[in-house]
Parts: C-alpha cells; sequence; structure tokens
C-alpha cells in the first residue's frame, strides 16, 4: 500500500514546507532540493538501471534511455522546468497554466512505472516530489488563481504517480514493454536529477552545505 500513498505523502509534506516557509524559497527548501537530486540519481543507478539491463538488449536499453531525456526536455520545454524546481510566476497572468499542468502530471504518471512491491524507486520518487511540491505550492499561493484552482491542481498531480504505479502493476504489459518504459523514465530521472545537481548552486558553484546534502543522499540510497 506504502508504494501507492508514499508519492501523495510527498505532496501534502511539501504542501506543509510551502507554508511553515511562507511562500518564499527558503535556503531548506533548496537544501532538500538537492538532497533529492542526488538520492533520485544514486536509486536509479544503483536500482533501477541494473534492472533494466538485466531484461533488455544493451543498445535497445540505451536507446529509450536518450528518448527519455528528449522526452523530458520536451516536457521542460511546457513547464518551463518546474520538475526540477524553476517555478516562474506571471502575477498579471490569472489563466490556468495548462502547459505547465499537463508536463507536470505526464511526468508524474511516467515516474510511478518503475515502483513496485519490494524496490526502493518508491523512496525516490517520494524525496523528489516534497521539494516539487513546496515549490509549486508556493507558486500557486503567490498567483491569481482561484483556491479551487489550486487545490485541483495539486489534487490531481497528486494522484498521477500512484495511477502510473497500479496501471504498471495490475495491467497486463510484458515485461519487455514494461522495462521499456521503465528505461525511458530512467532517463527522466538522469535528466531531472543532474539538472538539479548542476543548478542548485549559486552561479553554478557547490558550497558545503550542499555539498553535505548531496553526498548524505548518495549514501541513504546505497545503505537503503
Amino acid at each position: 500500500m506504502n508504494k501507492y500513498l508514499f508519492p501523495i505523502y510527498a505532496i501534502i509534506i511539501g504542501v506543509i514546507i510551502a507554508f511553515l516557509t511562507k511562500k518564499q524559497k527558503s535556503i531548506y527548501t533548496k537544501l532538500l532540493l538537492s538532497f533529492s537530486g542526488a538520492f533520485l540519481l544514486a536509486l536509479t543507478l544503483f536500482d533501477l538501471l541494473p534492472e533494466v539491463y538485466e531484461h533488455l538488449e544493451a543498445k535497445k536499453t540505451g536507446l529509450f534511455i536518450m528518448c527519455g531525456i528528449l522526452l523530458q526536455i520536451i516536457l521542460e520545454f511546457l513547464s518551463k522546468g518546474a520538475e526540477h524546481g524553476h517555478v516562474h510566476i506571471h502575477k498579471k497572468d490569472n489563466a490556468f497554466p495548462w502547459l505547465l499542468f499537463i508536463s507536470l502530471c505526464i511526468h508524474s504518471f511516467l515516474e510511478g512505472f518503475p515502483i513496485h512491491q519490494h524496490n526502493d524507486m518508491v523512496y525516490g520518487v517520494l524525496v523528489h516530489k516534497i521539494p516539487i511540491a513546496a515549490l509549486l505550492t508556493s507558486f500557486l499561493l503567490q498567483s491569481k488563481y482561484t483556491k479551487v484552482q489550486a487545490i485541483s491542481f495539486m489534487l490531481v498531480f497528486a494522484v498521477m504517480t500512484p495511477l502510473g504505479t497500479l496501471v504498471s502493476n495490475t495491467t497486463s504489459i510484458g515485461t519487455t514493454l514494461l522495462m521499456s518504459i521503465n528505461a525511458l523514465v530512467i532517463g527522466i530521472f538522469l535528466h531531472i536529477s543532474t539538472t538539479i545537481l548542476f543548478e542548485t548552486g549559486d552561479g553554478h558553484k557547490f558550497n558545503l552545505s550542499k555539498l553535505i546534502a548531496i553526498s548524505i543522499g548518495v549514501l541513504i540510497a546505497y545503505f537503503i
């Protein structure tokens, strides 16, 4: 059951963080983003990548990973980078951000596919979604969207990852197709996590606190 609930818990925690930090992108949110990027990247390399290479031919795996990277670039063109913490506010614009919404829903749905009953990717997704949910909530709080629009946005965003997990675990998707989708998701994770790691520092420089957060993320991923 946790594989379905953890991504929803992440959204709830992110919303709470947004309210506690008073709508600002605090240093703690940045550190959490750094930690989440390292943790997600490490879990992808330690757990998900070896599993996919066990079931797919190597060159085909590489092709799907590259397709995932390209897909994420397209999604970021629509969302302007919200998947890794870039949420831009246009205070004069009160039109619902459909491109951002659709991009995040596609991303969230796909990231639910690698989550199975006995693997650790659910923890990577959990940690990844917390700072993103906090930043999205801050964005919605500062925007001119109605409360109904803001709540609907976060509710749909919250259920997309469990929906992806439900589809991958309960439908008769063959192993080859499932692993192909997982390889696609690896490309998405690789792009997001490396972008987070290279963009979290001011002027693209890592300070000590961010380096510690990244190191802790990698170590925890290795030992769980």
